[in-house]
C-alpha cells in the first residue's frame, strides 16, 4: 500500500491538533494563572511531547529516516483510520467541554471549575484518551521505525511521569468533589481503567 495515504492522515491528524487548540489556547492566555506546577520535568515532558510532533514531520517531508520506512500494511492502515477518526473527535470534544478550564501543562485558572459533563462525566481524563488514539494510530499510519511510534512513546512517558500529579492537584483544588468524582469515574476508558 502507498505509504503517503498514512502519511496524508497523519498531517490531518497534525494540523487538527493545531486547529482545535489554537482557539483555546489563545482564549486560555488571557485567564490568570493561580497556581502551576511548572517544575523542570513539566518543561523537559513538554519538551518531548514537542519533539514527538515534529519527528514525524521530519519523516514526512525530508529523507533523513527514510532508512526506518517499511511497507504501509492494509490491515495497519485500516485500524489506524478507525482509530485516529475518534481520536480527533474527542481531542475537540475534551478542549470544548473544558473550555477556559484548560491548559497545556500543570496550572490551575482563576475561577477554575470542576468538570464532570460532556465527556468528563463519562473518564477524568479524556484528552489523554484522546492522545492515545491518536499516537496508537500514528504508529500503525505512518510506516517509519522511528516517526511512527515516537509520539505513542512521548505520550506514555509524559501520561506515567505526569497523572499522579495532576490528580494530586485537583485533589488539593477541589477535595471532595473531586474524591467523588474519580469514584464514579475511571481514568481513561469507561468501566475499564
Amino acid at each position: 500500500m502507498n505509504p503517503w495515504f498514512g502519511k496524508v492522515l497523519i498531517l490531518v491528524s497534525l494540523v487538527s491538533t493545531v486547529i482545535i487548540r489554537a482557539p483555546h489556547g489563545g482564549r486560555n492566555r488571557k485567564v490568570a494563572i493561580a497556581e502551576s506546577r511548572m517544575g523542570r520535568l513539566e518543561i523537559a515532558l513538554l519538551a518531548l511531547m514537542l519533539i514527538a510532533m515534529i519527528l514525524p514531520l521530519v519523516a514526512i517531508f525530508t529523507p533523513f529516516l527514510s532508512f526506518a520506512d517499511y511497507l504501509l500494511h492494509p490491515v495497519a492502515f485500516t485500524i489506524g483510520v478507525v482509530v485516529l477518526c475518534p481520536g480527533i473527535w474527542l481531542f475537540y470534544r475534551s478542549h470544548a467541554d473544558l473550555g477556559k478550564n484548560w491548559s497545556i501543562s500543570l496550572e490551575i485558572r482563576e475561577d477554575h471549575q470542576l468538570v464532570t459533563s460532556g465527556v468528563y462525566r463519562l473518564v477524568r481524563h479524556p484528552m489523554y484518551t484522546a492522545l492515545f488514539l491518536q499516537a496508537f494510530a500514528q504508529a500503525l499510519l505512518l510506516s517509519n521505525w522511528l516517526a511512527g511510534p515516537s509520539f505513542l512513546v512521548a505520550f506514555l512517558l509524559m501520561f506515567v511521569l505526569r497523572i499522579g500529579g495532576e490528580e494530586q492537584m485537583m485533589l488539593e483544588k477541589f477535595g471532595e468533589a473531586y474524591a467523588d468524582y474519580t469514584n464514579r469515574t475511571d481514568r481513561l476508558i469507561p468501566h475499564l481503567w
